[in-house]
């Protein structure tokens, strides 16, 4: 099971995500009127930097603005994660991850997909429309929405989904990570990947 810790907000909360066990980081950049979580482009790349080579960089944004998302590209991140449904003319050089929620189509003009109702609020995902994403898909499919350490175990026993992604679900406050929350969080999902 892989796992992606999203909305980080500094470099030390990147290093204990990562020496935690996390395989990805998010950092939400260009989507200061959207989310708390938002930090300037020259804080996402000191976050970025704070990582080693094999974990995986994700620039997470809410923007419909082309001139924010060549920023975003910029950095050089691992992977975008993107919720306008942006058109490419070209490969953008980094992997594309869309978010898709309850009710909408997929798409495959991607690399995954992130099935996520909740855009880091917290709301639970639509267990049936993740089941069958998941069943339908011919690419990765990513849950997110009201994951937590308590009941991450089971939504991945459920759903089945190529990886999980959390955010409010490891926070004290909307933006500020709980290290003992992330450790339970990625401990979880070790321990169901034991189960059959």
């Amino acid at each position: 099971m892989r796992i992606k810790i999203c909305g980080i907000p500094r470099p030390e909360d990147a290093r204990f995500a990562e020496d935690a066990g996390a395989d990805a980081i998010g950092v939400v950049v260009c989507s200061g009127d959207v989310s708390r979580r938002n930090v300037p482009l020259e804080q996402a790349e000191r976050i970025f930097k704070a990582v080693g080579p094999f974990i995986t960089t994700v620039a997470v944004s809410h923007t419909t603005s082309g001139d924010e998302l060549r920023k975003m590209i910029a950095l050089r991140p691992d992977a975008i994660q993107i919720s306008h449904p942006f058109t490419f003319d070209k490969d953008p050089g980094v992997k594309l991850i869309r978010v898709v929620g309850r009710g909408e189509p997929l798409t495959y003009d991607c690399d995954a997909i992130i099935v996520d109702d909740s855009h880091g609020t917290g709301r639970t995902f639509d267990h049936s429309y993740a089941r069958d994403a998941v069943r339908t898909s011919g690419i990765p499919v990513i849950l997110a929405g009201g994951l937590t350490p308590e009941n991450v175990r089971d939504a991945i026993r459920e759903v089945r989904p190529y990886a999980v992604d959390v955010a409010s679900g490891v926070e004290v406050s909307p933006g500020i990570k709980d290290h003992k929350k992330i450790k339970a969080f990625i401990a979880a999902c070790r321990t169901q990947e034991q189960i059959p």
